[in-house]
């Protein structure tokens, strides 16, 4: 390799690990401004509902299912994400506590935040 492929190869690295890095950046501080809402879930209707966020590139759309005023079913109808797949296990902490109050999958914020603010947006909106 010539003097000038290294320097190349060297620029162009710096410039991806520069861009992740600035990515990263972005999305924590994108992440500190989305507040999930608190809900008292034995006050919604039983029944199917559907919602969806986004917190781009992230995208999540939901199923939620309340029986009896308890979630008894989350099903994830479609998640759009990158490396943050492990964040759909959100929705077991979501039932388990049956409260929107659960901590984030730990490598997966991004997903985990997308995935609460759909079920979210399907208590609320009723839809």
């Amino acid at each position: 390799m010539g003097k000038r492929t290294i320097i190349i190869l060297i620029v162009v690295v710096a410039l991806v690990v520069c861009i992740k890095l600035g990515t990263g950046i972005l999305t924590k501080r994108t992440l500190k401004k989305v507040r999930v809402n608190e809900l008292d879930i034995s006050k919604v209707a039983d029944g199917e509902y559907i919602g969806f966020a986004q917190i781009k590139p992230v995208s999540a759309r939901v199923q939620v299912s309340v029986e009896k005023g308890k979630i008894s079913a989350i099903q994830i109808k479609d998640h759009m994400t990158g490396l943050g797949k492990n964040g759909e296990k959100i929705v077991n902490r979501i039932i388990d506590k049956q409260s929107l109050e659960v901590d984030a999958i730990s490598g997966a914020t991004q997903s985990s935040i997308t995935i609460l603010k759909a079920v979210e947006d399907a208590l609320v909106s009723g839809n």
